[in-house]
């Protein structure tokens, strides 16, 4: 099947979850989302990022953004893990996350680890990598990341890459290297001089092609 890249329509799909089933396009509606796969349940980093997650639930939910993950692991292992996940993290996972133990899905969105021969389960099968897709509301794929097994993802940067899309998104500029919400922008390069003084008054022009200015806020 064709590899999915930035710009794919993400893959649609139903799915059985610890909230019950999902058809997925249906289940992200107008919202952006973030899929994100671990390798198996009841491992330690997977824990760690699962906790993360449900701790900045406000800051997903304040972007509008919904929060998925999947596992190989089955059903009824996701709700025993969850448990664990709360006590150490002193949380409570709200989120869904997807069971997929024959890994259909895991599969259709290149998940799977070929790379790390001690990624495996029992029976020798391949687990998912780290793997984080963030789709648009019209289900777009506009970034993705897959992190080896043996490093924990960092959300406060996939929380940046979102709010840098969603500016990009409302406005005509992009975002500079290590950029954080509330510093300056970068002017997209298909404007005008004369549109962007009307567009970004004041802007500073330091190369004809790099033009910054304030962060909209509008």
């Amino acid at each position: 099947m064709p590899t999915l890249r930035l710009g794919s329509i993400a893959p649609d799909f139903e799915a059985e979850t610890t909230k019950g089933p999902i058809k997925f396009h249906e289940w992200i509606g107008d919202s952006w989302a973030i899929l994100f796969s671990h390798p198996e349940d009841f491992t330690p980093v997977c824990t760690t990022e699962l906790a993360e997650v449900a701790r900045r639930a406000p800051d997903f939910a304040k972007r509008g953004v919904k929060v998925i993950g999947l596992s190989a692991s089955a059903l009824d292992l996701h709700h025993k893990w969850i448990v664990d996940i709360n006590e150490w993290g002193k949380t409570d996972v709200q989120y869904p996350i997807i069971a997929d133990p024959d890994r259909q899905i895991a599969t259709l969105y290149d998940m799977l680890d070929y790379q790390d021969a001690t990624n495996v389960d029992k029976k020798g099968m391949p687990l998912t990598v780290r793997t984080v897709f963030v789709i648009d509301p019209k289900k777009v794929i506009r970034l993705t990341i897959s992190y080896p097994a043996a490093t924990g993802r960092n959300f406060d940067e996939i929380l940046r890459v979102i709010d840098s899309l969603q500016l990009a998104d409302k406005y005509k500029v992009t975002t500079p290297v290590n950029w954080k919400q509330g510093e300056d922008v970068i002017v997209h390069a298909s404007v005008p001089d004369a549109d962007a003084q009307k567009l970004f008054p004041g802007f500073v022009a330091h190369k004809p092609y790099l033009r910054t200015t304030a962060q909209p806020t509008a």
